[in-house]
Parts: structure tokens; sequence; C-alpha cells
């Protein structure tokens, strides 16, 4: 494991003057020493968690940093700048002391954790004056990944004069003292989960002492967190938040006198709130029990808008109607490979099944996926609503999707059913109710009332208008021919390869699916031409990777051999490693690949009946030779596309970037080098 920051990433005489200037310098001392692989990526990716929420701390210290696939290993650069960077600090005042902490996506935990260490380092007012006074690079590397050096001995041997330091205990006076401290505990979060998290749980701590309270915080960052005891929590006097991602398991907290606040008043203001939490004790305004928080929403970034909100509700019905999709599809599938397509009209097994008959084998296997297919607009909608209130959402949301297959209204019914089943749980669960009332809330009176509301509503109000929408759809698919046909087929082929198993992939393989439980010609028309277009990115990485290996790291090579097994099976995630790593060329080359695969499919007007499965189920597909030739059309021009932009990336890296630096550890100007 590469040392966290060396001389190399240190610059004493940071000239940027602006924080986009500062974070490029010192990103490019990264690129130099091999820890960024794409300059322009990580830079974006600095920048979109710039414009989150601004990285500049009271007393002249600026933390950009972030989480990025260009990173290879947790770094830190560290610049010091004489004239100082505005990055938005609540007291104004420029930063001379900037810090560009750099995590990979998959950051390791022991590197994480080192960063945590400089993060609460740099609330100690000794540690930023060593930083200010250290006379050249390599010192300031030692200082900041906490070697012994002349002053941090000297500040070690004034930290054990300090009054109280490292003397022994009287344990009973301790516990008399204790019996009746003021206790707090506190939770600390925030986007990358890097810096701030941890540099509020030290400021909390320290307000804590000045102040003759127990502070006890729980860090949920990147390195994990570990919750803290249950009976501390119950033993508490007061909860303070200081985040801006959902605090994860908050119930726990439900009942005690809280401080709510963004993660940067934990930093600039931490007196202030321990002050608050201790007049609302005194006050006894205890904050009632939160509405538990929806499974889909536990993560996410305290700004997320409804439009993100709504996709990853859909996103929670859609992943957990997929196993069913897949194990009755391939079920179905089975069946009409041994006994035709006529074996949907065979007698139930449970009346006649014989051992050695086929068709029996044929039929059973037909009946049991036919079986699990019923339960897709159920758990799409139950789980929609489950994602959006949690466990209380599933009864209305599987009444209402069971109810909209009675009603026919199909795949869109279930959406609709789902999402009025999630936001009606999630207004009952708002209402204030006596506490003897609390305890069957989730489990007797929203059931009772959501599921009387939704059924009501689907029945008798908004369930039959769905339903002609959906036979009008249907009726549609199946009238598509020619240039329109060609259309859907290109939208369809975009929306599968655009994140790769994401929302939108999902969405247009949940359309598709839909369109199953009442089958006919442009239905199957359409499954054929997601699947075929979702097999695309995993082929074409691992064509590109065949064709072109010196574009490409040793990882992604090995990567591009399973991605050829990937793709065949019908599975779009295959190319998640090589988009995550440049994104702004593989997705478009995919979505390409897409685009043409979708449009060709439609046009050879091909058919599938099986909602999986990839090239292994063939002989169901109708028109399979022109099927698997709108695949091949597709997986060639992404690999083409992927390996030329790569091609011009790597062209331009190499005119741009010297390949040595100084002995001090700056770049070597090579003046045979033409400027980009």
């Amino acid at each position: 494991m590469s040392e966290l920051i060396t001389a190399q990433l240190a610059d004493l005489d940071l000239t940027a003057d602006t924080k986009e200037a500062a974070a490029r310098s010192l990103a490019e001392r990264m690129v130099a020493a091999g820890r960024v692989t794409d300059l322009e990526g990580f830079l974006a990716d600095v920048a979109a968690r710039e414009a989150q929420m601004p990285t500049g701390l009271d007393g002249g210290i600026g933390i950009p940093h972030c989480r990025s696939a260009h990173v290879t290993e947790p770094t830190l650069a560290f610049g010091r700048s004489a004239a100082g960077v505005d990055f938005g600090a609540a007291d104004g005042r420029p930063a001379d002391l900037i810090f560009l902490i750099a995590a990979p996506a998959g950051g390791d935990e022991d590197h994480l954790s080192i960063l945590s260490g400089l993060a609460r380092h740099l609330m100690d007012e000794s540690f930023t004056a060593a930083l200010r006074g250290a006379a050249d690079a390599a010192t300031a590397a030692r200082l900041i990944r906490g070697e012994e050096t002349e002053d941090s001995t000297s500040e070690t041997e004034a930290t054990s004069s300090r009054p109280g330091a490292d003397e022994p205990i009287d344990t009973a006076s301790a516990a008399e003292s204790t019996e009746h401290a003021f206790r707090i505990v506190a939770v600390t979060s925030c986007p990358t989960g890097i810096a701030h998290t941890y540099m509020a749980a030290e400021a909390l701590e320290q307000a804590g002492r000045e102040a003759g309270v127990e502070v006890t915080v729980e860090t949920q960052g990147s390195a994990g967190f570990t919750r803290l005891d249950p009976q501390l929590i119950a033993s508490a006097d007061a909860v303070v938040f200081a985040h801006d991602v959902e605090v994860r398991d908050r119930d726990r907290f439900a009942g005690k006198p809280t401080v709510d606040v963004g993660v940067k008043a934990g930093i600039n203001r931490p007196a202030e709130l321990i002050a608050e939490a201790r007049d609302k004790a005194a006050r006894g305004e205890v904050t009632a029990a939160p509405a538990p928080g929806a499974p889909m929403d536990r993560n996410a970034d305290a700004e997320d808008g409804y439009g993100t909100k709504l996709r990853k509700w859909l996103m929670t019905g859609v992943s957990y109607m997929v196993p069913f999709v897949a194990a009755g599809g391939l079920l179905i599938a089975i069946s009409f490979a041994i006994g035709g397509y006529d074996i949907t009209e065979a007698k139930s097994v449970a009346e006649h099944f014989v051992w050695s008959e086929a068709d029996s084998w044929a039929a059973l296997f037909n009946q049991i996926g036919g079986a699990a297919f019923g339960f897709l607009v159920p758990v799409l909608a139950g789980y929609i609503a489950y994602g959006m209130a949690d466990r209380p959402g599933l009864v209305p949301g599987f009444v209402g999707g069971a109810i909209s297959l009675t009603i026919e209204a199909g795949f869109l019914g279930g959406l609709v059913a789902g999402l009025l089943a999630g936001a009606l749980v999630q207004a009952i669960q708002r209402i204030e109710v006596p506490k003897t009332l609390r305890g069957i809330m989730p489990v007797v009176v929203i059931p009772l009332i959501s599921s009387a509301v939704i059924g009501f509503l689907m029945y008798v109000v908004i369930g039959k208008p769905i339903a002609s929408l959906q036979s009008a759809l249907t009726d549609w698919l199946s009238s598509l021919s020619g240039s329109n046909a060609i259309i859907l087929g290109v939208v369809l082929g975009l929306m599968m390869c655009f994140d790769l198993g994401g929302p939108v992939n999902k969405v247009a393989y949940a359309f598709a699916v839909g369109g199953l439980t009442h089958p006919n010609d442009g239905s199957l028309k359409v499954m054929a031409a997601v699947m075929a277009a979702g097999m695309v990115p995993p082929l074409a990485m691992a064509l590109a990777t065949t064709v072109r290996g010196k574009l490409f790291t040793k990882t992604e090579r090995e990567n591009g051999k399973a991605a050829w097994v990937l793709g065949a099976s019908f599975i779009s995630e295959g190319a998640i490693p090589f988009a995550a790593a440049d994104p702004l060329r593989v997705i478009p080359a995919s979505m390409a690949g897409g685009a043409v695969t979708g449009a060709l499919s439609m046009a050879f007007g091909s058919t599938l009946r099986a909602p999986h499965g990839g090239i292994w189920v063939t002989p169901l597909i109708g028109g399979w030779f022109l099927y698997l030739v709108a695949i091949a059309a597709g997986t060639a021009v992404s690999a083409a596309l992927v390996i030329f932009l790569k091609g011009r990336k790597k062209d331009r890296s190499e005119v741009q970037m010297p390949s040595q630096l100084t002995p001090a550890g700056e770049p070597k100007p090579d003046k045979s080098l033409a400027p980009a």
C-alpha cells in the first residue's frame, strides 16, 4: 500500500487563484504520480462534489474531495497558498491550506481510516500551525502522514504536560462525576463520507469536553460505521445529527430531544449545537418517532429531487420483480422448447401428469413459469410501495397490484397502484397518534386503511381508465411496422445501454416484460429488441479488449474475457467495470451500438417469448439468424466506437503529459513537446 502523500504531492508555493485552478494543479501532481488515470474525469468528479456543498472550512482550510473511478488508490495532495483561495468558508476567509483528497470508488478501509484521521487533525490548531510553518514539501508530507518530527515531538511533550494528561484516573471519582453528566450521542455523515464526517465528529467531541458534556459520535463514513451501543443511546439525554446524507437506522434514536443540522454546522458551531441540545432536554422537547425511512432512501443524498427519488422507487419494484421474470420466463421458454407453443393449452398437471411423457414435463414447466409470472405485477406494485414507505407499504402495494391483474390494467396499473400505495402510507405515517396506538399502527391500522383506500381507487376510480390505456398500448404494439417500429427499437436500445442495468435500463426491460403478460406480435418484437440491445455493451467491451488490448488495463482485459459470457447471457452489468473507469467513452459507444441493434431487430421482425436467456434461448427466437446479425452489428459499432475514442484519448495524453519529474517531484519541462 503506497504512502497517502509524498513530497511529490505537496506544493508549498501554490499560485492558483481559484478553487478550480487549485484542484487542477494538485490533481496534475496525482496524475504524474500515477494515482489518477484520467485528469478531466477526476476533476469532473471533484467539481460535482463541490457543487453539492462548498468545502471551505473556517480558519483558512479548503478540503476539496471526492470518490472517483479514476483514482487508483486513496491519495492526498497538499497545497499552501500565500494569497489564499476562496473555497466558500462560512467565515469568508480564503484557504491557505488546501487538501485535495482522492478516494477510489471502492476505497479500501485502511486508507480511508487514514483520511478520517487527517480530517480530525484539521480541527487541531497546532497541526495547522505546523503545516503553515513547514520549511519544505517533505516536512509537510511527514506531518500529514503523522510521522514523528521535531515539531510533533514537542507538541506531544506539550500535550503530555497539560493538566490531567495521562494521569491515573480514580474510577470511583470518575463514576461519581459522570453519574450526573449530561450525555449526548451524535451521528455525523457527508455525501462522500471522507472529510466532513470526521471533522464534525472531532469538533463535537472537543466542544463536549470544553462544556463538561459526554459526547459519543457515530461516524457514518466511507470506511463503514460501527453502531453505537443501544444501552448508550438509551441512557443519552439528547441526540445531535450533523449530516448531509440520511442517517442510517435513524429510528434507534426515536423519543430523544434531537438537534438536526447539516454536517458543516457540526464543524463550524459545535458548542451552539450542544447548548441547543441541553436546552431542548431541559424543556422536555422529546422528538416523536420518525416514519421509517424507505429502503431506497436510506443512503440517499439529502438534496435528491423528486425525479431522483421516483427513479429509485421504481427501481426497487423492478429489481424485486426481475427474479420472478428470470425464473418464470426461462421455465416457460423451456416448456416451449420441449412441447411447442401449444403447450399452453395443456390440462393442469395437478389433474394429469405422466412421468414418461415429454409433454407432461413441458406442461409442468409452463404452469410453474406461469404461476411465477402471475406474481410480476403484484411484486412490482408491492415493492414500489416498499421502496417509498418500507414494510407498511407492502400490503396495499400487493393488493393494488393483484387488483390491477384482475381488472386487466396490467403493468401500468401495477406502477400506479404501487406509487399510490406508497404515497398513502407515507401520508398516514405523518399523522400524530397517541402512544398507545403506535404499536398497532404498522401491523393493523396502516394495512387496513391503506388497502381499503387503494382497493377502492383501483376498482372504482382509476382502474378502468388505466386498463383502457393498457389495452390501447397493447393494440398499438401489435400494429407497429415500418419506420414506427424502427424508431421504437432505437429508443429501447438507447435506454437499455444508458446505465447498464440501472433504473433507465430496468424501465425499458420492465416495459418489455409487461407486454408478455398479454403477448402479441408487437410485444414479442419489443421483448426481442430489448434483450438484443442489452447484450451489446458487454459483448462490445469483450470484443474491444480482444482487438485492441493495449487500450485497456490488465484488469479490464481480464474483465473482457468474462464479458463474453455475461453479454451472451443478457447480463448488461458485465460492461459496468468499463463504464465506471471511463464513462464518457464507454456509455456513448454502448448506446450507439444498442440503438443500431434495437432498430435492426425491429426492422427484421424478430420475436421473443422468453424474457431472459441471451443466446441460450435462440431456438425460441422468431427469425433467429437475422436477430444474431442485429446483435453482431451493434456489437461491432460499439466496439469500433470505443476503440476510436480511447485511441484519441491515448494519443492526446502522450502529447500532453511529460513523462519525467525533477528530483523535487516537479514536472520536468520538455521543450520538444508542442503545446496542446
